[in-house]
């Protein structure tokens, strides 16, 4: 039987993408000391690897396919299919970004300003072309982590790091002074494996019902019952994906309203919905819109 090697995550991806997998339909379990973690699907096998690493593994065959951000292919040069953007963070679907960033007392304002100085950082291999691009010369040296720390101390000029929010550096006193490229996961497959007939029909499987899962996030189902003559002030108020569902109940004076809306707001919905006439109002969370 052909068995499909899936590659997720380890590190601050993990959990969301563990969630992710169980809202699509697969459930995946292991403890803190294991690499190989259970899938409850006879078809596939996982592995815990570092994102930094898992587009070299999936370029040599050793995974058929993975999750990683855009930025650690880049930094790889990776001869990978990109199968589907899966825009997602442990924190929000906010896209990350790289950022040039040095102390908050710093004289530096712009990136020209890096002209001869030391920058650390994870991505070197991505950041000494950005500046080779640019035309300005750096000396790029690699980071085993507290990279934020170096520039705080002094050790180096300034740093390219990764942020969501910025509150990290804000709280070291930092300064962001340049942002590099902005980041999201991405779904990646070996070429081989995507050739291959079964593992292609097996991976856009597994796109459909994670693209579906992250497209319900942020998303509930509503119902509600509604007058005739109330209907158009109801569906007035309702916001939708496209037009809502309404269906004839059996009395021909009263339908039954079905729509996808986004969960924030729904405190304020429900009340003008009641005022509007609306009855019987039910919210259900959602793990697929597809």
């Amino acid at each position: 039987m052909k068995v499909l090697k899936l590659g997720i995550p380890k590190g601050s991806l993990e959990e969301n993408t563990v969630d992710i997998f169980k809202k699509a339909g697969w459930r995946i379990t292991y403890d803190s000391r294991s690499y190989f973690p259970d899938i409850d699907d006879s078809e596939m096998t996982c592995s815990l690897v570092r994102a930094q690493e898992m587009s070299r593994y999936v370029e040599d065959g050793t995974l058929d396919l993975g999750l990683t951000g855009i930025d650690w292919i880049m930094e790889n040069a990776s001869d990978v299919v990109v199968v589907q953007d899966l825009i997602y963070s442990k924190v929000s679907m906010r896209q990350a970004r790289w950022v040039l960033v040095v102390r908050g007392d710093s004289p530096y304002q712009k990136i020209e300003d890096m002209e001869g100085k030391k920058i650390s950082t994870e991505l070197v291999n991505f950041t000494k072309k950005y500046f080779a691009e640019k035309k300005i010369n750096v000396q790029v040296e690699f980071s085993w982590g507290a990279t934020e720390a170096k520039v705080v101390e002094g050790l180096v000029d300034a740093v390219v790091e990764v942020t969501e929010t910025g509150s990290t550096i804000k709280a070291n006193k930092l300064r962001i002074i340049h942002e590099l490229m902005k980041t999201n996961t991405q779904l990646i497959a070996n070429c081989a494996a995507w050739e291959d007939p079964w593992k292609r029909k097996k991976i856009e499987q597994i796109k459909t019902m994670l693209v579906g899962s992250l497209q319900a996030m942020g998303k509930v189902g509503l119902k509600l019952n509604v007058s005739k003559e109330n209907l158009e002030k109801v569906m007035s108020l309702i916001p939708s994906l496209r037009s809502p569902t309404v269906a004839s109940l059996s009395s021909q004076e009263w339908y039954a309203v079905e729509s996808i809306v986004n969960a924030k707001g729904m405190r304020e919905l429900i009340p003008l919905l009641l005022e509007a006439g609306a009855e019987g109002i039910i919210e259900y969370p959602l793990n697929k819109v597809v």
